[in-house]
């Protein structure tokens, strides 16, 4: 378990969470913010994965990926928010 919540703060800390969010602040565009998180969680962990599949943990790419996502929406979602005050 804790490596789990280890592993989801990280990638909240690392490049899917705040190049997510800011890749998400680019666009108003749900579903395009979300792709675009989710693609920097695949190449966060293969990055440092030195592009080996070998080396890459199906836990880590399944959380690197969804944290994207959700970092990507939120992103789109402050832009849209902030964009109608």
């Amino acid at each position: 378990m804790l490596e789990l919540l280890g592993t989801i703060g990280g990638n909240i800390l690392s490049l899917p969470g705040i190049l997510g969010l800011a890749l998400g602040m680019m666009t108003r565009n749900f579903a395009l913010a979300g792709a675009l998180g989710g693609l920097v969680g695949v190449l966060e962990t293969l990055l440092f994965a030195k592009f080996n599949f070998g080396n890459i943990e199906m836990l880590e790419l399944t959380v690197a990926i969804l944290v994207g996502i959700a970092a990507g929406t939120l992103g789109c979602a402050i832009r849209i928010k902030g964009t109608t005050v």
